[in-house]
């Protein structure tokens, strides 16, 4: 819901009517730059596509912390204690945050979730049904030899 907000704000003012040549930026904020200009209005952080970046990033980490990971989240994952993160983490979010966390969960999906799904009704009857259809007669075989018979 969140990530939808910034996402319709970003999207009022595209550059090219932000950055037009009737309205050209006042001289102070023609200085600032980068988490300065960003710190003066929400409207110029969202100008640019580095703070949009970031400002998201710190969306997305507690979104998925608050879902997955924290104590009462509402999807919780079980992870080992060690690999367990604390919520300072949130503080300074990075793109590598949740790695060790992801690697953890993926290696329990592979050797746990994944032979179990393999094992599971619902991948034995996919897996029944595309062998028949595989073994059934492609339907352009089946009009080619009718017309071969009714040619003849």
């Amino acid at each position: 819901m969140f990530t939808r907000a910034v996402s319709r704000l970003s999207r009022k003012r595209p550059p090219s009517e932000i950055n037009d040549s009737d309205s050209k930026p006042s001289s102070s904020h023609q200085s600032l730059n980068g988490t300065t200009r960003w710190a003066t209005s929400l409207e110029n952080l969202l100008e640019d596509p580095e703070g949009v970046k970031r400002f998201r990033m710190q969306a997305k980490a507690n979104e998925i912390y608050m879902t997955f990971l924290s104590s009462k989240a509402s999807f919780q994952v079980n992870v080992e204690g060690q690999s367990r993160l604390d919520e300072s983490i949130l503080e300074k979010p990075h793109p590598l945050m949740f790695q060790r966390l992801q690697d953890q969960i993926f290696s329990l999906m592979k050797y746990d979730s994944y032979s179990r799904f393999l094992k599971s009704e619902v991948f034995l009857k996919l897996k029944q049904t595309e062998e028949q259809e595989e073994n059934l007669p492609d339907a352009q075989t089946v009009a080619k030899r009718a017309s071969r018979i009714y040619n003849t």
